[in-house]
């Protein structure tokens, strides 16, 4: 299986939830043009249709996945075979899952890969939150790991940077491709990503949520003076 994603690059998530302004397809649609314009290499997005809606303006790699919370579940990125058909019959190039080890409602991580790869006829980008979750899905045949849930599990250390040591490991020790996400938000966390052995790396909030970068910079300014 070719992989789509070239190594060295720019990965950009144009997701917004639902109480975003920018929440919806068109929306999104438009952040992948820009994010293409600015030199994204390819793009992530959730649900079918923003996945439909970015397929139709760019051809570039897309990166799909499905968010579906259950009660009392943790695990809601492509957690069943319904969210990964959905992503691939919606345009997706790649499907994005949970592969932690947490309980889940669904198949096995290892039963879902096999099922994207061999029955939906797609690569698979794992998102994991350890090292050897990491290693069990290259196992299982992941075509990519990414750091996405490092930080957002009990067993995975928190922090507001990212986890470069844990690029940094898996890419001593896996052949294949990391990709570098989760809390990535200077270009010195990417060049920190690359030189850890990152093969490309996903930015989303520090470039696709008008939102949070506002508050950040309101932060930093003193109340009540003029701008």
């Amino acid at each position: 299986m070719t992989l789509p994603i070239p190594k060295g690059a720019l990965v950009v998530s144009c997701q917004a939830r639902a109480d975003n302004p920018l929440h919806g397809p068109d929306f999104m649609a438009a952040m992948a043009r820009a994010a293409e314009q600015g030199g994204a290499a390819a793009i992530r997005a959730n649900g079918a249709a923003d996945i439909a809606a970015i397929r139709r303006v760019t051809a570039l790699p897309l990166i799909g996945l499905v968010k579906r919370w259950h009660d009392g579940e943790s695990v809601y990125i492509t957690p069943d075979r319904e969210a990964a058909r959905e992503a691939v019959e919606s345009g997706a190039d790649i499907v994005a899952l949970d592969a932690t080890d947490r309980p889940r409602a669904g198949p096995p991580s290892g039963e879902l890969i096999a099922f994207v790869r061999d029955v939906l006829g797609r690569a698979v980008l794992a998102d994991i939150a350890t090292e050897a979750e990491a290693v069990a899905a290259a196992e299982a045949g992941a075509d990519y790991v990414a750091t996405t849930l490092s930080g957002y599990t009990d067993n995975s250390p928190t922090g507001p940077d990212p986890d470069i040591e844990l690029v940094r490991g898996l890419s001593q020790r896996l052949t294949v491709p990391v990709v570098a996400e989760g809390r990535l938000r200077t270009p010195g966390h990417v060049d920190a990503a690359f030189a850890a052995g990152a093969h490309a790396v996903v930015v989303g909030t520090a470039i696709t949520n008008p939102r949070e970068i506002t508050r950040g910079f309101a932060a930093a300014c003193p109340a009540g003076e003029p701008s």
